[in-house]
């Protein structure tokens, strides 16, 4: 292992095998001859990076992509199929939610185990035990089974052990993500006290905005291969133009959002100040603006608002096969909805060199919770499943949405059609 290097991947693959049924599975074991009755999932292809001592390195990538099965392998959990893992040091990880914990013990009788487990004595762990007990919060709960723990409680003290064994490699796998605002902020400063101290911290987050802040160099996952590795900016970049062109919905895009339509005029209005920008070239985004039901364009809105998005392009080469495309995210960088033209159905007509097109989303804005929101917009060429990214440029517009944060729970509110029964007696069913 190289001197200054906490982690080295080389050539990593992981697979798993899939049956149709469970008589395939018994006849692989019964059967003398090395006969397969199954097709193998590759989870992991190849996976290749080094991680520096002391750095902080942000892992992304949609689900399914194998962030936690590289994570498990680094943390020893699982092994790999081909290839090798070396690290350097205690590694303490944090993945899912209580992974480790045994429901029939109490929390302090966890603490010694999976303290012990990572190589502490027990007067060591007796030493950080009040450390522990104290960022955790949980009280008398300590003392009682895990499984009376809510998921909040496990998550509470699952990180406070992580962050107390004293580990030479942290790894967290977006675990902080569901805890309260107030939680989740002393996370993050303690990350942060634990990067200072020269610590080496790998990150999962589907927050751009956390691996932006925290993290050094990224890697991006796609389909269990290494899509991006590098610079936190030039990495997110692409991965966020992946997802506008994959029309990532998460958690879910107004009901009418695919009623998007070509602009019948090129109307442009030229991109201001953004954040990265990244693409070949091959064509360029012009203009991009909200506008309302008049055509006026806005940047406010109140729910209920009808809305476009209209995106200008040009092509400085011929594009065959071009798409255009959105992505809203909140002021934390989480995706809120977004799509593109291939995706709903709009099929462009190849774009000679120096053609213009403009391409307008039209929607009714959901009942989001008021802020800030940030459109990232994007020109591509290619299909939802090959493409190459021309020009996308991130945060380039930014909408306000008004309305009351005590109406809203989470990023959005859902009109519900709700009904009562009753009043009436309960009949017990026949037996």
């Amino acid at each position: 292992m190289a001197a200054g290097n906490s982690v080295e991947v080389a050539h990593l693959s992981k697979s798993y095998p899939l049956y149709r049924s469970g008589a395939q599975r018994l006849a692989e074991m019964l059967v003398v001859q090395s006969l397969s009755f199954h097709e193998d999932f590759w989870a992991l292809q190849d996976v290749d990076f080094t991680v520096a001592r002391g750095e902080s390195f942000g892992i992304v990538g949609v689900n399914g992509s194998g962030k936690s099965t590289l994570l498990q392998i680094l943390a020893g959990i699982l092994q790999p199929t081909r290839g090798s893992v070396k690290t350097a040091g205690r590694i303490s990880a944090l993945l899912e939610l209580g992974s480790g914990f045994n429901n029939e013990f109490t929390g302090r009788e966890n603490v010694y185990m999976n303290a012990a487990i990572l190589g502490m004595s027990r007067r060591e762990i007796t030493g950080q035990l009040p450390a522990i007990e104290d960022f955790a919060e949980i009280g008398d709960f300590m003392d009682q089974p895990v499984k009376t723990y809510s998921t909040g409680m496990s998550m509470r003290l699952a990180f406070a052990v992580a962050i107390h064994v004293d580990p030479d490699i942290l790894i967290i796998d977006e675990a902080i993500a569901v805890g309260d605002v107030y939680f989740r902020q002393r996370c993050m400063r303690k990350i942060h006290q634990i990067r200072d101290l020269g610590k080496t911290v790998l990150f999962v987050s589907h927050s751009p905005t956390d691996i932006k802040a925290f993290c050094n160099r990224c890697l991006w996952l796609d389909r269990g291969r290494v899509a991006g590795l590098g610079d936190v900016d030039a990495v997110l970049a692409r991965y966020l133009a992946f997802t506008t062109m994959k029309g990532a919905i998460a958690p879910a895009a107004p009901a009418n959002s695919r009623s998007t339509t070509r602009g019948s005029e090129v109307l442009v209005k030229p991109i201001g100040a953004h954040g990265y920008r990244y693409g070949s070239k091959r064509g360029h985004v012009i203009g991009a603006m909200v506008l309302n039901q008049w055509n006026a364009e806005v940047s406010e809105a109140n729910p209920g608002t009808s809305l476009k998005i209209r995106v200008s392009v040009v092509a400085e080469q011929t594009i065959p096969m071009p798409l255009v495309g959105f992505l809203l995210r909140n002021s934390k960088g989480e995706t809120i909805f977004g799509t593109n033209t291939t995706r709903d159905g709009v099929v462009l007509d190849a774009l000679p060199a120096g053609t213009a097109i403009s391409c307008d989303f039209a929607f009714t804005l959901p009942e989001l919770y008021p802020g800030e929101y940030h459109i990232s917009v994007a020109l591509s060429e290619g299909t939802l499943d090959d493409f190459d990214v021309c020009d996308y440029i991130e945060d380039c517009l930014v909408l306000g949405v008004e309305g009351n944060p005590a109406d809203v729970r989470g990023y959005l509110r859902l009109s519900c059609q709700t009904s009562v029964s009753g009043p009436g007696s309960l009949e017990s069913p026949n037996p």
